[in-house]
């Protein structure tokens, strides 16, 4: 036991002494079975059973033997241990357990204290040879340690045996980083112990990890890592090397390599890091030896021979890592590489596609990227970043030429990697190698310059990563939005990649990429080019790509490109979303697209200077030329000779796509042209805020224009008719007069007017070309507006062409007047001439139903500058427009103008008449009188809200059936002379637009309702104190009021809820004076009233009672007499007295805010108010009426008491009547106390007690003294 215990806790074991034999065999008899139960859970070294097994023998031998005395067993323990272990240097057993440590400090601390051990203990065991010791010091030393004669190792001390031992079985151990721990101490021994000879450890390493058929996998598994992990540590030792280079003549290095090619080929996951083994080797090799030793080793030749053919990466990584260390002058590499060897042969399609195999075999270790892959990156790009210095360290032509040369090289090497081996192989086989040909991409796309970044992202790719993120649900979905996140990263920073990535996605996705993926990659990778640099970097590459056809191609996407072999067939023309008219789509993108680069230009200027100003203006006046120049040339004009014209005037090249492009194409530049003016004036607008004078963008495009129609072999995209044809030219001429005329004039109104003038002109040029033979004649009408409006451009014109003009159009004036005369829809104007603003007008009125919205800010901007000039007649035009309806009945509703004018209630009537369809006067009575007096008026709001459900349910049917009817009888039905009386402008929209697919007339309609109000809004913003505005509220409100039938517009409404609101009735001004007709003001105020007492819209309601307090506030500003002011009072008392009546919606808050605002209406209203009090029979509306009397009382102006002595008697009547019916319930029988408080305390104010008790009856008298109790306390009998 005392043995046993020693051999626990010792931690040395002393070189020289032995243990006794005794000690010995009490351990081995007391460990057998542990030991033996160890070996059988474990089974994993197949040499440490073989040693159990010798010491289970030898223990069992010695227990048969008798035992020895006591005295004898305990001899050999005797001799103190001290002075034993002192002796000579020892081996401790814990470096061998720290070697495992997780912690790399830890397991190089533990090896270098092996490594100082060993060293000591070589030497000591050096030195005792010399001294004639080795013989003793092997006899107990090695039964101790384990080791064997025949391992090779004769030289070495019996520790440095052992622990040679341990190592290599430590490196075949899968606990923890034991691996790589054992493998450094292998390796660290080797290097500081010379004594130690690698033949020796390249044999005891097979002997000692042995493999076998018959083992099981995970046991076969330890082992051949083992073995690998100890050839590793051998190279890295150095000792290979350095023995070569020694001695020439050795075959350590044949022998070596053949060592590994031999393990390589017994498990495929043992290729990879065999190739790293020998590769490692190579590196401390000299070039000689490579040729004659490593490229001879056994077995290297017929690995290289036989790669090709079965698909290994890792001989074609070993062979270009050779190839690299020397030139070869013979063939030995087999098809992996060709001979002579040059990247150019490399990368030649015949050999790519020899080869391919390897390369679909290296995607067995993803996620991870082969490292074969590393040097192929290398190789594609290493001449181009080469001949990108030479470039920029000489300026010699022959070295450009050079350079150029092997950039096509270079880029062709390129193009036959991807073509072959990511198109052909990758992306074309499974699902990983997909995913490896997008890591690929990845690692090279940041080493690429833009030219060669178009060549990686070909259509295939594109199209492949088209179809992995349309369906979310695909495997490879993950790996293709990583791919995008990292190319937007990639090319964040550097616009011209940026652009070439923009370019080729949407290339070869007919400029659909995002959509088709569901991504936004392209719309931030746009948005990133914000300076001006990087707009027009942007400008040119789009513009280069709408020309260029020859790269645009309609591919269709491969099905193989996203399934394999074991995924689910598809036909083809299912997955294809690319066919004929994809080049369309993409110049369509282009063309919006370069439109919008504007929107992400940014400038910031250093200061607020007007310097920086200004140069910030011509930045981006550069880059609004650059958009124009484009969508001009290739929208509005065509070359007659090939596709190039040179312009020696404005020195640059105009270039056109091959192939015409198609009409819309054209069209979409000019649309996008008249939105890039449009932004344009809206700057300059803002540069005019800011005192800082602009450019003129419209001023250059008609130059531009001029220009280019001057060049020969140029002309329009069409040829015009006869009619547009003269607009054309009289648009430009009038343009260009009125520039002159501008810049002569100076800043000013007239300067303002002549520019705004000068963009619609241009606006319309565009829209004559746009639309054939439809705004000619509006065209000609506003040069002729100009002339009129400014003389002095009349004066230059030669007159003949233009007085044709001018009579065709006052004849076509008259015709329409005539027209409307004898429909009878309006006054016959044809005797009068009409005024500049009447031309005006009705000019803009036949082109907004159809203008575009450029077109339309423009007409804006002229009738801001021009409104205040307008006529009534232009109003009422513009007026009719927003009050007509596509319903037959509102056409006889407008058949007297005047009656037109006021009638604002006709549709809110008819809708309420609707509602009350069934019910009569007895109805409503017994209603009333049934009425439950606990009802407030939230429950009668309820119940009328329900009614309203039920009736608008009930007009919606008969809308309905009216839409049905309109439907089948369609437009077509009407003649044009019912048409005419609708108006003219309408009548359009019937006959030009009613297209099959177009947008309904209802919705043509109303656009061009809303355009007319935005101009009504600029009237009022600029006139909100004009009489004409009682017109445009008439008007307005009678629209607004129709708007809430079926085919109501929400947008509509609240576009004239907003103007009645913001313009007439919160507006500072408003119409006041004696000029006004009373008797309108009268018509109107009636009309308010019955809205906001009558209308179930509670939006209705509230517009009509704010025109009520507008229309009041005008009539205060007036000197009316008292007879007109008696009539006001009377509209008021009117629909008081409707106030009992169960269909009225009155709220008396109304009154009350009208009572406040204007006291003489509530002081006339006083006695009539008390009756209804007295003859309300509904609690609630009674109080009301109570709140009413007493908000009269609080307002009243003047000497109130000679007022109230006339109606003292009603008051007395009224206190008797509501405190004799006092309501049940508790808050509302406070209020009429409340409000008989209050009375009381007024008389006692205006000191008429006596007059008020003698007006008291005796039941009102105790009613009062019952119920009011102290507040009524002055007015008892007696009291002073």
């Amino acid at each position: 036991m005392t043995g046993k215990k020693r051999a626990q806790t010792d931690l040395t074991v002393p070189e020289a002494v032995p243990a006794s034999d005794a000690a010995r065999d009490d351990a081995a008899a007391a460990e057998a079975p542990a030991k033996k139960k160890k070996l059988a859970m474990e089974r994993k070294k197949q040499r440490k059973e073989l040693d159990k097994e010798r010491h289970r023998q030898s223990a069992e031998s010695d227990a048969a033997k008798p035992q020895p005395p006591a005295a004898e067993a305990a001899e050999p323990v005797i001799p103190p241990p001290a002075p034993v272990a002192a002796a000579g240097p020892g081996l401790h057993m814990n470096v061998f357990r720290d070697l495992a440590s997780p912690e790399a400090s830890v397991r190089e601390a533990a090896v270098e204290a092996l490594v100082a051990e060993l060293r000591d203990v070589q030497k000591a065991y050096e030195k005792g040879a010399r001294k004639g010791e080795r013989e003793a010091a092997d006899g107990d030393g090695s039964s101790q340690m384990e080791a064997e004669k025949d391992d090779g190792l004769d030289n070495c001390a019996p520790s440095v045996r052992y622990a040679i031992r341990r190592l290599i079985r430590g490196i075949s151990s899968s606990r923890e980083y034991a691996r790589q721990g054992f493998a450094l101490g292998l390796a660290v021994v080797l290097e500081s112990i010379r004594a130690i000879r690698v033949e020796a450890i390249m044999k005891l390493i097979p002997n000692l990890l042995e493999y076998s058929s018959s083992m099981k996998g995970p046991e076969a598994k330890d082992n051949l890592l083992g073995r690998l992990f100890g050839f590793g540590a051998i190279v890295r030792s150095g000792r290979v090397s350095r023995q070569w280079t020694r001695d020439k003549s050795s075959s350590i290095v044949k022998d070596f390599v053949s060592e590994i090619v031999e393990l390589s080929s017994k498990k495929r996951y043992l290729t990879e890091p065999a190739v790293a083994v020998i590769l490692d080797l190579v590196r401390k090799l000299p070039d000689e030896a490579i040729l004659s030793e490593v490229l001879e080793a056994p077995g290297l030749q017929d690995w290289f021979n036989r790669a090709a053919d079965i698909g290994d990466p890792d001989a074609l990584f070993l062979a270009l890592k050779l190839q690299e260390r020397t030139s070869v002058q013979k063939e030995i590499f087999g098809k992996l590489l060709p001979y002579p060897f040059s990247p150019d042969n490399f990368f030649a399609e015949q050999h790519l596609k020899s080869i391919a195999a390897c390369f679909k075999e290296s995607a067995f270790c993803l996620p991870r990227i082969h490292s074969l892959w590393l040097v192929i990156t290398d190789m594609l790009v290493r001449e181009a970043a080469s001949q990108h210095d030479i470039s920029t360290s000489s300026g010699k032509k022959h070295k450009k030429n050079k350079k150029a040369s092997s950039s096509e090289d270079s880029k062709k090497n390129l193009h036959n990697f991807c073509e072959v081996v990511i198109e052909g192989s990758l992306l074309l086989s499974s699902h990983d190698r997909k995913h490896l040909a997008f890591n690929l991409l990845l690692n090279l796309l940041p080493k690429l310059s833009p030219s060669a970044i178009q060549v990686v992202l070909s259509s295939k790719v594109v199209h492949g990563l088209m179809d992995i993120l349309s369906n979310e649900s695909s495997w490879l979905y993950n790996a293709g939005k990583h791919f995008l996140r990292e190319l937007a990263t990639v090319v964040s920073h550097d616009n011209d990649r940026r652009a070439a990535v923009i370019i080729n996605l949407q290339k070869f996705s007919g400029g659909r990429f995002d959509s088709m993926t569901k991504t936004k990659i392209v719309k931030e990778l746009i948005g990133k080019f914000q300076s001006v640099e990087d707009c027009l970097c942007l400008v040119q590459n789009l513009m280069a790509l709408f020309i260029d056809e020859e790269c645009v191609t309609d591919e269709p996407s491969d099905q193989s490109q996203t399934t394999d072999e074991n995924s689910e067939i598809v036909p083809t023309g299912e997955l294809d979303p690319f066919g004929q008219g994809n080049v369309d789509l993409l110049k369509s993108w282009v063309v919006n697209t370069i439109s919008c680069v504007l929107k992400n230009l940014k400038l910031t200027s250093k200061g607020n200077s007007d310097s920086e100003m200004v140069k910030c203006i011509e930045e981006k006046f550069q880059v609004q030329t650059e958009i124009l120049k484009f969508l001009a040339v290739q929208g509005l004009f065509s070359a007659s000779l090939g596709t190039e014209v040179t312009s020696f005037e404005l020195q640059e090249k105009f270039k056109w796509p091959k192939n015409p492009i198609s009409t819309s194409l054209r069209n979409e530049c000019i649309e996008q042209l008249q939105f890039l003016l449009e932004d344009a004036q809206k700057d300059e607008a803002l540069d005019v805020a800011s005192e800082v004078k602009s450019n003129d963008l419209g001023y250059y495009f008609m130059h531009f224009i001029n220009t280019v129609c001057n060049i020969p072999s140029v002309s329009l995209f069409r040829t015009l008719s006869g009619n547009d044809d003269n607009a054309f030219k009289k648009l430009l001429a009038v343009e260009s007069m009125l520039f002159h005329e501008e810049r002569k004039a100076g800043p000013g109104l007239d300067s303002t007017k002549m520019h705004a003038m000068r963009y619609l002109l241009i606006q319309l040029l565009l829209q004559v070309l746009l639309h054939p033979d439809e705004y000619w004649e509006a065209a000609v009408d506003v040069t002729i507006c100009c002339k009129k409006s400014f003389p002095a451009i009349a004066q230059g014109d030669s007159s003949t062409g233009q007085e044709s003009g001018e009579r065709g159009s006052q004849e076509s004036d008259d015709d329409a007047s005539k027209e409307s005369d004898e429909d009878g829809s309006e006054e016959s104007n044809e005797d009068v001439s009409l005024e500049f603003m009447d031309v005006l007008v009705q000019t803009f009125l036949s082109i907004l139903p159809h203008a575009s919205g450029p077109v339309c800010f423009t007409i804006e901007q002229v009738f801001r500058v021009f409104c205040d000039d307008i006529t009534e007649t232009g109003l009422l035009d513009m007026l009719r427009v927003v009050k007509i309806d596509l319903k037959g009945r509102n056409q006889t509703d407008s058949d007297d103008e005047d009656d037109g004018r006021v009638d604002i209630e006709d549709d809110d009537d008819a809708v309420m008449e609707d509602a009350e369809v069934g019910e009569n006067d007895e109805e409503d009575g017994s209603d009333e009188d049934t009425e439950d007096d606990s009802t407030d008026e939230g429950d009668a709001d309820q119940d009328d809200s329900k009614a309203a459900v039920a009736n608008e349910a009930k007009d919606g049917d008969k809308a309905e059936a009216t839409k049905d009817g309109d439907d089948s009888d369609d437009s077509d039905g009407m003649d044009d002379d019912a048409m005419f009386r609708i108006d003219p402008y309408i009548a359009r929209i019937f006959k030009e637009r009613n297209l099959p697919g177009s947008e309904t007339k209802q919705s043509q309609l109303m656009r061009f309702k809303l355009r007319v109000l935005a101009l009504l809004d600029i009237y009022l913003q600029r006139n909100p104190g004009e009489i004409l505005v009682l017109e445009v509220y008439s008007f307005l409100m009678q629209a607004f009021v129709k708007s809430h039938g079926a085919d109501g517009s929400d947008q509509f409404r609240q576009r004239i809820s907003g103007i009645l609101q913001r313009r007439i009735f919160k507006g500072r001004e408003y119409p006041e004076g004696n000029g006004i007709e009373f008797s309108k003001l009268e018509s109107l105020l009636e009309r308010a009233l019955r809205l906001a007492s009558r209308s179930r819209y509670s939006t209705v309601a509230s517009v009509a009672q704010n025109a009520t307090f507008w229309i009041l506030k005008i009539i205060n500003s007036m000197n009316c007499s008292e007879e007109q002011l008696a009539s006001v009072v009377d509209k008021f008392r009117s629909i008081l007295n409707d106030y009992d009546r169960k269909k009225s919606r009155l709220k008396l808050g109304f009154v009350k805010e009208v009572v406040r605002r204007n006291p003489w209406i509530g002081q006339e209203l006083f006695g009539f108010v008390l009756e209804k009090v007295e003859d309300t029979r509904a609690e609630y509306r009674r109080n009301q009426l109570l709140e009413l009397v007493d908000c009269i009382l609080k307002s009243w102006v003047g000497d109130a008491s000679e007022v109230l002595m006339n109606h003292l008697a009603q008051l007395c009547e009224l206190i008797q009547e509501v405190l004799s019916k006092l309501p049940e319930n508790k808050s509302r029988r406070k209020e009429v106390r409340n409000f008989c408080t209050r009375i009381l305390q007024i008389v006692l104010k205006l000191n008429l007690k006596e007059q008020f008790q003698n007006a008291l009856s005796p039941e009102t008298y105790s009613l009062c003294q019952e119920q009011l109790g102290t507040a009524f306390a002055p007015f008892k009998k007696g009291s002073k």
